[in-house]
This record gives structure tokens, sequence and C-alpha cells, in this order.
């Protein structure tokens, strides 16, 4: 998570200094000035990049925003998808493969439970 918000604040400060390597989009639904695009990604990119910080720390309240903002970061990368094609989707999947693996790591949502790796473990009587 930390890698993929830093590429896309990287991908925002371009499109706010104007690099010339984004596409002109003429006809789009969706179309906002590239220094719009440019605020937008580089909002995305530091939370996604101070949410992984957290998960790196094992902290069990960053794994429910880290969800946020990576399903964020994913729906505007699709919403950027005619000004830079190739990127949008390297992106995407970086977005796909960290919801997959906030969301199916072990103890789920409810943070950091211990998995048994197929044994079940009867409880102790009391």
């Amino acid at each position: 998570m930390v890698c993929q918000g830093i590429l896309a604040a990287l991908q925002g400060i371009a499109g706010i200094l104007g690099d010339p390597f984004y596409r002109d989009v003429a006809d789009y639904t969706y179309r906002i000035s590239l220094t719009g695009w440019g605020v937008i990604h580089l909002v995305l990119g530091v939370a996604v990049a101070a949410t992984g910080a957290g998960i790196l720390r094992r902290a069990h309240w960053a794994r429910l925003p880290g969800l946020l903002f990576t399903s964020l970061s994913l729906v505007a990368q699709f919403l950027f998808l005619p000004y830079q094609p190739v990127w949008s989707i390297i992106v995407i999947a970086l977005d796909l493969f960290i919801i997959w693996a906030l969301a199916a790591s072990p103890g789920g949502l409810r943070g950091g439970g211990e998995r048994h790796k197929g044994i079940a473990r009867p409880n102790p009587s009391p």
C-alpha cells in the first residue's frame, strides 16, 4: 500500500505540474482539469500511503480505512483511464490486489485473530 500510495502521489504531482505526459481528452463525461486530477491523486496517494504505514505497524484501525482509500483510488484510476490508459490499468491491478489482501488477511475485518492451519482445536474444559 505504501508503494501504491507513493506512485499515486507522484502521479498527482505530475498532474499538478502539468506534465505533457498525459493525453488531452476532448469529449469525456468526467472531464476534470489535469490539475484537478492531480489534486485527487495526490490526496488519495497520501491517504493510501499513510494507511499502508499503519498496516505495516499492524494497527487494527488501518484495515477498514485501507479498504476505503484503496477502493476510492480504484474508482479514481478507472475515471482517469482516458488520460493514461496503460498506467491506470497497472494501478487498478495493484488496487485490486491490495483490496483482496486486506479483505482476505487472517482475522478478517475484525483484526488480528490467529488462524490455525486446518486443525480444529477443542476448547479446554473449565
